[in-house]
């Protein structure tokens, strides 16, 4: 894709130092860490003192000072080498922190969002539950108001740092009876899982965050793809959450975190770009290294058409996810052109992942490539942040609205 169409100088210069990153400090780990399950907190220490955790957030925020587009390549370039890094940064920076940013008072804003952009801690978004998933506006969680705080009961699942992070947006039903329009949101806080880890490193936790009796992390999802990527349940027993944590009014809370999912739809399909084009750079180096027959397996024609496919899909998704960024960063309405950047990426990272094992043979279907982990890393885009359907559903209605 010719780079000036939506990067400036400064865009690039972002690329060139993740992509740096992602060659030097990230790909040689990714692996071991995808083994393991362990979360990767040296390079996520790398990735706060590189700015990488608030990167569209103000200066004043304790944020770099970027823009949208920036944030993207990030996800991308990191997403290209291993996905489990890169879902760290856009769920902390979307999930965890944009709701503050963008429905937060001023308080919870200097309260919380220099610490999460700077990475002294790390943030999360509770909306999933065992009952609710694609169906969010079925949220069981509840928060009954008592005076100056409200009691929150429930269970959060599938939550990303559901065990590493310390702060959370969340929702609960503060109205019964009234369905969606009766979800408020609230940042509620705990202690960081590693907390004799990461004590060391400047990095996961901040003393003065107090954490809240009651709430606790649960198991640790054990995961196909994105190991290294801590995913838990979270846990609500009459937990005391002061009323100056609520964000927004009352029964905001559901609207809110439907703009929170379009702008993180953009972070997913960008994710499962970076997925999809890794595994396409995989295939085209292996198949011009590995001969059969006498010939590199490159100059057969039917590898020619893999990767002539492979490629020309890869154009066509970086310009649904560059264009649906340069919306959201221009203050254009991009809620169907996330959906439909999300859909097209996320099924092509699955094409793509699946054609690269297929163009390594066995040399694929062994943990010595690593096209196999991409491929695990692949699954979740279609499922994560609202299905492929739910996705063909926003789609739909954006269509049938503008008739």
């Amino acid at each position: 894709m010719h780079d000036s169409i939506y990067f400036q100088d400064h865009h690039l210069a972002t690329r060139e130092m993740v992509r740096a990153f992602a060659r030097e400090e990230v790909a040689p780990v990714a692996r071991q860490f995808d083994d393991t399950q362990e979360f990767p907190w040296a390079n996520v220490k790398k990735m706060a003192d590189l700015g990488l955790l608030g990167i569209p957030w103000s200066e004043e925020l304790g944020g770099s000072g970027l823009d949208t587009i920036s944030f993207i390549i990030a996800i991308e370039e990191l997403a290209r080498v291993c996905a489990s890094h890169s879902i760290t940064i856009s769920a902390h920076t979307t999930l965890g922190t944009s709701p503050i940013v963008n429905f937060g008072t001023e308080e919870q804003k200097r309260r919380f969002v220099p610490r999460l952009a700077s990475g002294r801690i790390l943030g999360g978004f509770g909306l999933t539950e065992p009952d609710a998933g694609s169906d969010a506006g079925g949220t069981k969680t509840t928060a009954v108001k008592k005076g100056s705080h409200y009691l929150l009961n429930g269970t959060k699942r599938f939550i990303t740092h559901g065990g590493v992070g310390e702060s959370f947006v969340i929702t609960a039903v503060t109205n019964p009876g009234k369905g969606t329009k009766g979800i408020s949101s609230f940042v509620v806080t705990k202690d960081c899982c590693d907390l004799e880890r990461v004590r060391d490193l400047g990095v996961g936790h901040d003393p003065d965050i107090a954490p809240m009796r009651g709430f606790r992390s649960g198991k640790k999802e054990d995961k196909l793809g994105w190991r290294a990527s801590d995913t838990r349940e979270l846990i609500f027993e009459d937990v005391e959450v002061p009323v100056e944590n609520r964000i927004g009014e009352e029964g905001k809370g559901f609207g809110n975190f439907m703009k929170t999912l379009d702008a993180g739809r953009i972070g997913i399909a960008a994710l499962s770009l970076g997925v999809a084009q890794g595994s396409f750079e995989e295939a085209v180096k292996y198949t011009s290294e590995r001969k059969q027959f006498g010939r590199r397996i490159a100059e057969f024609q039917g590898v020619h058409f893999q990767l002539s496919d492979m490629a020309t899909e890869l154009e066509a998704g970086r310009h649904l996810v560059y264009h649906a960024a340069w919306l959201a960063q221009h203050g254009h309405p991009y809620g169907k052109e996330a959906a439909i950047a999300k859909l097209f990426t996320s099924e092509l990272a699955m094409r793509n992942t699946v054609k690269a094992i297929q163009l390594h043979g066995g040399y694929g279907y062994t943990k010595d490539y690593p096209v196999e982990r991409m491929m695990r890393d692949a699954k979740i885009g279609e499922i994560g942040e609202g299905t492929s359907e739910i996705q063909r559903i926003v789609i739909a209605r954006h269509l049938i609205a503008g008739l």
